[in-house]
């Protein structure tokens, strides 16, 4: 009872306890601290296979370094430029009357654009050609004046020979010796004014000739053609409208680009004109462009090396031709531009995301057969494509980690994971 009352404190005086309940509750702690300890002991090991299992794979994606023949290029940003542009005007002046093409329609050389009214050259043409009829006439009847001029000079020179011969006789006064002599001069002067008026009538027919020329002309422009294979642009003038043919006021009518060939101008460094050259000489480069965010290529040749390199960006401009069958390439695009000047045979290539910048230089992960991987540095030289050319420091078939390289280290091991595919919408 007293142990009783103690132990739950109602009462104020405590007893001292008897052996046999100390000894009841020593064993009860003791048991207690066993069982602490071995629990103890058991939550290391525990959190070791934890932990382990924690980093004993990460994922990472991997590609395989293959030995291939590579390109030599150089790239450079191009714009697309028209192989030829036709800025289509007026040479009359008069009323638009037809126009013969869509907008932005493809024609051919030869095809029919615009006409402008002919009628007032039509009359100018009918002037012109009167104007040759009457000249004509008119040579004709000097012509005819000269004839029977000279016939009648002729019989005025016989008569003149005849009288001096009597005149020497005394046969025949003097006077009458004159009148012949007269005679005779007024028509070799007749004759003159014949000839010069033979010479005025064809002065005049060539006049009207070149009036007829320049009249077929003006009626010919009235009907204007496409003069070469290309592609219409907007319509700057509509039926209706009179155009002029003054310098001042001659606008273009439309503008006509020719895209097939075409042109892509882009430049390059200066260093790389003697390379150029030299592969020129010995052979025509490949250029190819690719329009951004497209996987489409289109494949040229260059053609033009500038005579002059950019003192202000210290550049060479170049220009490569397409035929542009597909028509991919469109005047004033912008392009990604590649120049092919030789190749590479036998080259170690890994994706360029496999290559890593440290403190000691570039490096890649290689990935041993047991799943781990250990950091390797590398001398790496050109960059293509997403690709890059490794010099040293790896061989053919051996692979490379090319994404989580973050959360790798010297010894961990992988777990190689696809690359997600976008999905098609």
């Amino acid at each position: 009872m007293n142990l009783f009352r103690g132990r739950t404190g109602i009462s104020s005086r405590s007893s001292p306890l008897p052996l046999p309940a100390v000894t009841s509750l020593g064993l009860a702690a003791l048991g207690l601290g066993v069982t602490l300890f071995l629990g103890c002991t058991e939550n290391p090991a525990n959190a070791k296979t934890d932990s382990s299992a924690v980093v004993e794979a990460m994922p990472a994606t991997v590609a395989i370094a293959v030995r291939k023949t590579v390109p030599v290029e150089v790239s450079a940003i191009g714009n697309v430029e028209a192989y030829s542009t036709v800025s289509v005007k007026a040479l009359v002046s008069g009323e638009l009357v037809e126009v013969h093409f869509q907008e932005g329609q493809e024609v051919n050389k030869g095809d029919l654009l615009f006409r402008i009214d002919p009628r007032p050259f039509e009359s100018a043409l009918r002037r012109a050609e009167g104007n040759l009829a009457r000249d004509t006439a008119q040579l004709h009847q000097a012509e005819a004046n000269l004839a029977r001029d000279t016939a009648q000079a002729k019989n005025a020179d016989v008569q003149v020979r005849r009288y001096e011969n009597l005149l020497k006789e005394g046969v025949v006064a003097k006077e009458i010796f004159d009148q012949f002599r007269t005679t005779a001069d007024a028509f070799e002067a007749t004759l003159q004014a014949d000839r010069a008026a033979i010479e005025f009538s064809n002065a005049a027919i060539r006049s009207d000739k070149a009036a007829i020329e320049s009249a077929k002309l003006d009626l010919g422009y009235c009907t204007i053609e496409s003069p070469m294979v290309g592609r219409t642009g907007n319509l700057l003038v509509h039926s209706g409208n009179i155009v002029k043919a003054s310098v001042s006021d001659n606008l273009p009518l439309v503008v006509i680009n020719q895209i097939r060939p075409i042109y892509v101008s882009f430049a390059v460094p200066e260093q790389y004109l003697a390379d150029i050259k030299r592969h020129m000489a010995a052979d025509k480069l490949e250029v190819s462009a690719t329009i951004p965010k497209e996987e489409t290529r289109a494949g040229g040749l260059l053609t033009f090396v500038d005579n002059t390199v950019d003192r202000s960006t210290g550049t060479i401009r170049l220009k490569a031709t397409f035929q542009n069958r597909e028509k991919m390439l469109w005047p004033g695009q912008f392009v990604d531009v590649s120049l092919r000047l030789s190749t590479r045979p036998n080259s170690i290539v890994v994706p360029s995301r496999a290559v890593q910048n440290g403190q000691s230089g570039q490096y890649v992960f290689v990935v041993k057969p047991d799943s781990t991987v250990e950091p390797r540095p590398v001398t790496a030289s050109m960059s293509l494509r997403g690709e890059t050319v490794i010099e040293n420091g790896l061989q053919n078939g051996e692979t490379v980690v090319t994404d989580g390289q973050l959360r790798l280290a010297p010894g961990v091991k992988i777990k190689v994971k696809k690359p997600v595919e976008t999905q098609s919408r």
